[in-house]
């Protein structure tokens, strides 16, 4: 997910497809319950209202656009929401955060503090976390950073308030990297 302080990219318009104005809409979130009638986009053109959205099929319509020729011009556009709507419109199940409450998270081990997390990639085989390794292990000769998949076997518990991730495993792939 590609962000800054104040938005969140969470889709892009894609092609248009039939002869109302509809337009594909690819995510970049796992939350497509922000998209419904009503709600207003912000985009690089300026913000853009839904007129509907049917999520089976990833086609979304805005206001205004009523024909292909119109609509075609919104394609590749990028949807930004910001942190308070994605708190606001996003809900989360038991053990899901969000990216930019795990982003500067400590990850510790053992009571050693590896790093903190500075980015969040999704991969093929999951997300994993890139975290930036403490100053006192780089000068032990350790990598700069590594990637830790966030997964439960080397994701012990995870409190966002003291912004800390309790880890096992994490400094074996450390020093491997």
């Amino acid at each position: 997910m590609q962000n800054n302080k104040e938005n969140f990219l969470v889709a892009q318009f894609g092609k248009t497809v039939g002869l109302k104005g509809e337009l594909k809409l690819n995510l970049h979130t796992d939350f497509p319950e922000q998209f419904f009638k009503g709600r207003v986009l912000k985009t690089q053109r300026g913000n853009l209202e839904i007129e509907e959205y049917n999520p089976k099929r990833a086609l979304i319509k805005i206001v205004g656009y009523n024909n292909p020729e119109d609509a075609r011009v919104l394609t590749n556009t990028k949807i930004y929401s910001t942190e308070d709507e994605t708190r606001e419109y996003c809900n989360l199940k038991e053990g899901q955060y969000f990216w930019f409450d795990l982003i500067g998270c400590s990850v510790v081990e053992d009571d050693e503090v590896l790093g903190l997390i500075k980015d969040i990639q999704r991969l093929p085989q999951g997300d994993y976390f890139l975290v930036d390794t403490n100053a006192k292990l780089v000068g032990g000769k350790f990598a700069k950073s590594f990637l830790l998949p966030y997964l439960p076997n080397f994701i012990k518990s995870v409190d966002i308030a003291s912004k800390k991730i309790i880890a096992t495993g994490a400094k074996d792939i450390l020093e491997a990297s």
